[in-house]
């Protein structure tokens, strides 16, 4: 094994490797320019006046670094950051307890955001909007409301499917609604670069790049990757180079545009299978045997993204380019 690798190994044995690469700075964080720009006076400005900042909405794809900007807003804010998720609160005394423990100025970051249900929203309301929390206590007649003050906080909420909140809930984010964009494979590279710092690994730019282009532009795959072709090349006994990452992509059966088996399989059953589409989404899914909801919402994305297939009235049809990526005239 390398000098190099074995550092890797020493330094992120005891800790979570996601959490060591997560990016610990504003200027670690590469890409999202005009999200970056736009919280960072948002936040400023709130430290300055000492006050909590508005309540923050992120949306896009996962992997794009929504939990990462949490981080680094509660960080620029110098306050606690309490995490929750939308699934984890199932009830309305589950949200009391969260609220009501929060110190003043703490950000409360609920991931999956989509995930809360309706009667819980509600309550919601009141505590984004005039800082209390209604809660009722007893049954029928006897019932009655109690309100609660709660310290100043912000929330920062996270979704893939900003679709499925409520309009009520999305305009209470006065603090802004942000959505997280694809990166490019410059910006994935440079972020491969930054983790590969962090691991000390050694490995040139045009490494990098390769390794970039398989990414499906997301972050969170391009350090998954890295990190197998970092076990790789610890397996082998040697740097992190070519024949390696080659090797690394072809046990994993990943091709140079990042396409994987069950995206070869949806490509194979429209270009081969039906000369071209237009196919069903339920013809797709029974012929490959996967979900329809994962290839909906999992596979299609990335193959129209790449213009390998488009999505009409009468199904899916296959471009061009997916017939040169099968050699098919």
């Amino acid at each position: 094994m390398s000098d190099n690798l074995r550092k890797s190994v020493t330094r992120d044995d005891s800790s979570n490797l996601d959490q060591t690469l997560r990016p610990q700075t504003w200027e670690d964080y590469i890409g999202q320019t005009k999200t970056k720009e736009n919280l960072r006076i948002l936040l400023t400005a709130a430290r300055e006046r000492g006050h909590a900042a508005e309540h923050i909405l992120l949306y896009g794809p996962p992997g794009l670094g929504k939990t990462t900007l949490a981080h680094l807003i509660a960080k620029t804010l110098g306050t606690n950051m309490r995490t929750t998720s939308g699934p984890a609160i199932e009830r309305v005394g589950d949200l009391a307890a969260i609220l009501t423990n929060l110190s003043p100025g703490d950000v409360l970051f609920v991931d999956e955001i989509h995930r809360l249900s309706k009667s819980i929203e509600e309550i919601l309301y009141p505590a984004m909007e005039s800082g209390v929390l209604d809660i009722i206590i007893g049954k029928g007649p006897s019932a009655r409301t109690v309100q609660l003050d709660l310290p100043p906080f912000t929330l920062v909420a996270a979704t893939t499917r900003i679709s499925m909140l409520s309009a009520p809930l999305r305009s209470r984010f006065s603090g802004g609604t942000f959505r997280l964009e694809f990166y490019s494979n410059d910006e994935i590279a440079s972020i491969l670069t930054h983790s590969a710092q962090v691991l000390n690994i050694d490995a040139k730019p045009e490494i990098m790049l390769s390794i970039a282009k398989r990414c499906r532009a997301t972050p969170r795959t391009a350090n998954y990757l890295l990190k197998r072709c970092r076990d790789m090349a610890q397996l082998e006994n040697c740097d992190l180079n070519s024949e390696v990452v080659e090797k690394t992509f072809s046990l994993l059966e990943i091709d140079h545009m990042g396409l994987g088996n069950l995206d070869r399989a949806v490509l194979d059953v429209i270009v081969n299978k039906f000369n071209g589409g237009p196919v069903g989404l339920n013809t797709i899914a029974a012929a490959t045997g996967e979900e329809q909801s994962t290839i909906e919402d999992v596979v299609e994305p990335y193959l129209i993204r790449q213009g390998l297939i488009e999505r009409t009235p009468r199904g899916r049809t296959a471009n061009t380019e997916a017939y040169r990526l099968f050699e098919v005239n």
